[in-house]
């Protein structure tokens, strides 16, 4: 799953621009290293398909307006089934996002107890987590993170992560002409296993309170 993860070091609009040279910055990224559902977070997004894509924020819960108060509110959505689901095809189809990230946290349980580990790309490059947005009843666009099946050093921590795609499939997941669940798979990629690292930190991070560079500190 992912249910945490950080956003300290953000390429400038000229720089995302090389891969998305139409995008509109509405909202800049704030720097946060202990990003939890249930709020604001940075995304790129296209709110229509007439629309530039837009740098701003979604909220982390998806509940589409058709659902109802009592829906549950996912923040994540599994790769194997989010273009088939009723509760999110539409989303998948019409609404994908991009969520960009630093790294993620997850824990490995042990008679110890819960250890979190930090989880990134080896080179410390950019991640890209693709995602789906909706309509929320309370007017507010709400996303959740797509996840796969772990893959590489991942799979140490946990058995599933986000999915992370690749800087040139970025351009094709916003395709609103895109929408056949085939073809998207056929053009977008996912970052290589090999890509990725992680190291244990502290338990500081599992209250969100805590919001520091401390955070990804290896211990």
């Amino acid at each position: 799953m992912c249910g945490r993860y950080n956003l300290h070091d953000m390429p400038s609009l000229e720089e995302m621009r090389i891969i998305l040279p139409l995008l509109e910055e509405i909202f800049p990224p704030a720097r946060r290293h202990n990003v939890a559902p249930g709020t604001d977070i940075s995304a790129v997004f296209m709110p229509d398909a007439e629309a530039p894509p837009r740098l701003d924020t979604l909220w982390w819960g998806y509940r589409p307006e058709w659902a109802g108060d009592s829906a549950p509110q996912p923040i994540n959505a599994k790769a194997e089934g989010v273009a088939t689901s009723r509760y999110f095809k539409g989303a998948f189809a019409k609404h994908r996002c991009l969520v960009p990230a630093n790294g993620w946290y997850e824990w490995i349980t042990s008679a110890e107890g819960k250890h979190p580990h930090y989880i990134t790309r080896d080179d410390s490059r950019l991640l890209w987590f693709a995602g789906i947005f909706a309509r929320r009843a309370d007017d507010k666009l709400g996303c959740a993170i797509i996840t796969e099946p772990a893959r590489g050093s991942a799979r140490d921590v946990h058995d599933r992560m986000p999915l992370c795609l690749t800087d040139d499939s970025l351009p094709l997941w916003l395709d609103p002409d895109l929408t056949d669940r085939e073809t998207i798979r056929s053009v977008v990629r996912h970052v290589e296993a090999d890509a990725f690292t992680y190291w244990p930190v502290s338990r500081k991070v599992g209250n969100v309170r805590n919001d520091d560079p401390s955070l990804i500190d290896p211990l």
